[in-house]
């Protein structure tokens, strides 16, 4: 008898030890990433997205194209994946197509995927991406279609590669900073030289993500500017600045993928620029602003990931009648004369013009690291006044998911200038927005951010 009570007393002894093991097991359990990048630089001469000026398509290349995924899984299981482009932007029909793919493949939900393009003017046109600003001719047209078919297998590709190298992380987060974006509405270019002050706002904040392995080797570097990659004119394929910052970080951190994400830099330029030392140049002080980060004190993030997503309802003004079209037309030229004359021939054709868009607006929360992103070409006042609202270690992402307009505050608006008004006749929207942007969009932002707990400091 007492073999038995011994025998039941040690069983029961292994039994609450495997227990409390697999318990301190699931509470100690963190965060785990896996991370993928492809090169999407083109194959053939594609016509390069962002300037009206060029004159033919692409001739060369200064350096790769990447399309990099960071997907990361907090400690209950919930996944994310973070997409970088370097790209000028992507339209809502790719956007939206991506994402539904990463859905079906993957359960992956929109809130789950914030997809953000760097906004090279360096980089290829996709379908449906401001194809009235280029004479595409057929040609052009077929090539651009079937790389835009390849691009988004790409982006499935490496979210699956990213998701079958999933490991244990550690993940932590740091604003560094540098200063060579200038406010291009505030000051002028070609006197930039001459300059001792600066005017307008700007904000040189340069977020930083770090995923270290648990012996400490980074994995991904995720960082971000609010500046226009713009600094190259070309006819070149390259990422401008954040191109030669991504391969300054790999480079001196062998093995790390370095991801790169636009921030609200709608009225932002480095200037002077227009030469490929400066574009190095730019690249470099970002790459030691990062360096600066990861070389001090980062916050350790606890492995608890929230998101939220929604499109919000922007409204735009009354769209031009033929006849003031017809007026427009013939006294402008370049894009503004190719938009009102296109304008007109989608009414004629009984097309009915949009009066609202659904713009997207996507809050992450990691640990107690918030990150926004909004979709557009967002004017770096909407960064200004999130951090004033949600603190001022906020990330804020632009260019995700939807780049269909520039998103200019009610004060720009009524200033007027490309911001505000004829940037919306280069993406083919048929008006401007409505003031009631500004306040729509920073309204949403609170809504998501509340649902995720965060408090406001300024409601």
């Amino acid at each position: 008898m007492k073999k038995i009570i011994v025998l039941i007393t040690f069983l029961s002894f292994i039994i609450l030890s495997v227990q409390n093991s697999s318990a301190q097991d699931k509470n100690q359990a963190g965060w785990k990433a896996g991370v993928s990048s492809v090169i999407i630089t083109p194959e053939q001469s594609l016509w390069m997205a962002g300037f009206a000026h060029r004159t033919s398509p692409s001739d060369g290349k200064l350096h790769e194209l990447w399309a990099k995924a960071l997907v990361i899984e907090d400690a209950s299981g919930k996944q994310a994946v973070l997409i970088t482009t370097d790209l000028s932007g992507i339209p809502k029909s790719i956007s939206d197509s991506i994402r539904n793919r990463l859905e079906r493949r993957f359960k992956f939900s929109r809130s789950q995927i914030i997809f953000n393009t760097s906004h090279t003017h360096s980089g290829p046109v996709l379908v449906d991406a401001l194809w009235d600003l280029y004479p595409l001719d057929d040609t052009q047209k077929q090539r651009i279609t079937s790389y835009t078919k390849k691009f988004e297998l790409q982006i499935e590709s490496i979210v699956r590669k990213a998701l079958s190298s999933m490991k244990p992380v550690n993940i932590s987060s740091e604003n560094g900073i540098t200063r060579f974006a200038v406010n291009r509405r505030n000051n002028i270019e070609n006197q930039i030289d001459a300059q001792t002050d600066l005017k307008g706002p700007s904000d040189y904040a340069v977020p930083v993500l770090k995923v270290s392995d648990q012996k400490g080797k980074i994995l991904a570097l995720a960082f971000g500017y609010a500046c226009h990659n713009t600094v190259l004119h070309g006819y070149e394929w390259s990422g401008d600045y954040a191109g030669y910052a991504q391969i300054a970080l790999e480079k001196s951190h062998p093995g790390a993928t370095a991801l790169f994400f636009q921030g609200c830099g709608g009225n932002q330029n480095a200037l002077p620029r227009k030469s490929v030392p400066l574009a190095r140049q730019y690249g470099g002080e970002l790459a030691l602003a990062v360096d600066a980060v990861l070389d001090g004190k980062m916050k350790n993030l606890e492995p608890k990931l929230q998101t939220a997503y929604s499109e919000v309802s922007l409204e735009l003004e009354n769209a031009p009648t033929k006849e003031e079209l017809a007026n427009i037309a013939s006294k402008e030229s370049g894009y503004i004369k190719n938009w009102a004359l296109n304008m007109i021939k989608r009414a004629n054709n009984g097309e009915v013009f949009i009066r609202t868009y659904p713009y997207p607006v996507q809050f992450w929360k990691l640990g107690d690291q918030a990150i926004v992103a909004l979709g557009g070409e967002p004017v770096v006042d909407y960064a200004i006044n999130m951090k004033k609202i949600l603190g001022p270690d906020l990330f804020v992402m632009g260019y995700s998911n939807d780049v269909m307009a520039y998103i200019p505050t009610a004060e720009i608006l009524r200033e007027g200038g490309y911001e505000g008004h004829t940037s919306q006749m280069a993406f083919g929207m048929p008006a401007k927005w409505k003031e009631s942007i500004e306040p729509a969009i920073m309204n949403e932002i609170k809504k998501l951010a509340g649902q995720a707990g965060m408090s406001l400091k300024n409601k």
